[in-house]
């Protein structure tokens, strides 16, 4: 509830009151604040309570599309890519296209990367030489 209040806010709500309610009333106010904090938070559990109890299974069945939503807020959109459109393989997206359980190695025990299985992009092609050309992605 207060998670995005930092320590620095905080004090100066803490200096604002004292000067606004003076040293005298603070300690009143401040417990009826946790009186008051404490019971909201025992109405929602209670109305969360009775909710399950009266929709029974049903309940998860609605909790599930509202977790499933929460998830994806705190996705990036690389990540819901992955997830929904590669179904979890971020081997497209990382060009890692060697199976994580038996990496390939070049004799030294080094794994090789992703550069390794296809054909050295980096020196230029030789005059008259013509691209490689992916009918695929074409």
């Amino acid at each position: 509830m207060f998670g995005n209040i930092g320590w620095g806010e905080f004090m100066v709500l803490l200096i604002a009151a004292l000067v606004v309610l003076g040293p005298e009333r603070l300690p009143g106010a401040v417990s009826w604040v946790t009186k008051s904090l404490r019971q909201v938070r025992e109405y929602a559990s209670g109305a969360r309570q009775q909710l399950k109890d009266e929709l029974g299974p049903d309940f998860e069945d609605l909790q599930k599309p509202l977790s499933d939503l929460n998830q994806l807020r705190g996705m990036t959109p690389k990540a819901v890519i992955t997830k929904h459109l590669l179904d979890g393989d971020d081997s497209i997206l990382t060009g890692n296209f060697d199976s994580p359980s038996t990496p390939s190695t070049n004799g030294t025990g080094s794994s090789t990367g992703p550069a390794s299985s296809r054909p050295n992009m980096s020196k230029p092609l030789a005059p008259g030489e013509t691209p490689p050309i992916d009918f695929d992605a074409t």
